[in-house]
């Protein structure tokens, strides 16, 4: 059984900065790509970014790039998302999951955690 958990959601201002991490729990960490996903309401959940089981490359949502960073601590299960330059348009619920495969960790996942909400004011 595998258990994702996220923390480090909160209240920032359009311009400020927050980082996110998720610990795993009950699989090999380092053997599993990472992603994150964000799901605003009334809205589909989408891609954010990933990063491949060594943390030596990323991918990252056009609307992230640049202004969002992945990366991952295999000693500590963790993988960490900090994000500059928010936007009110990143406000969402913010989801990391665990995949089988890097290349199609856009589309397919494993496992889930329940996500932390970030919310950018303007």
């Amino acid at each position: 059984q595998v258990q994702l958990v996220e923390s480090g959601g909160g209240l920032v201002q359009g311009g400020g900065s927050l980082s996110l991490s998720c610990t795993a729990s009950g699989r090999a960490f380092s053997w599993s790509p990472m992603g994150w996903f964000r799901q605003a309401p009334g809205k589909e959940r989408e891609f954010v970014g990933a990063i491949n089981r060594s943390g030596s490359d990323t991918d990252y949502a056009d609307s992230v790039k640049g202004r969002f960073t992945i990366s991952r601590d295999n000693a500590k299960n963790t993988v960490y998302l900090q994000m500059t330059s928010l936007k009110p348009e990143d406000t969402a619920v913010y989801h990391c999951a665990i995949a089988p495969r890097f290349e199609t960790i856009r589309t397919f996942q494993d496992y889930w955690g329940p996500g932390t909400q970030v919310t950018v004011s303007s």
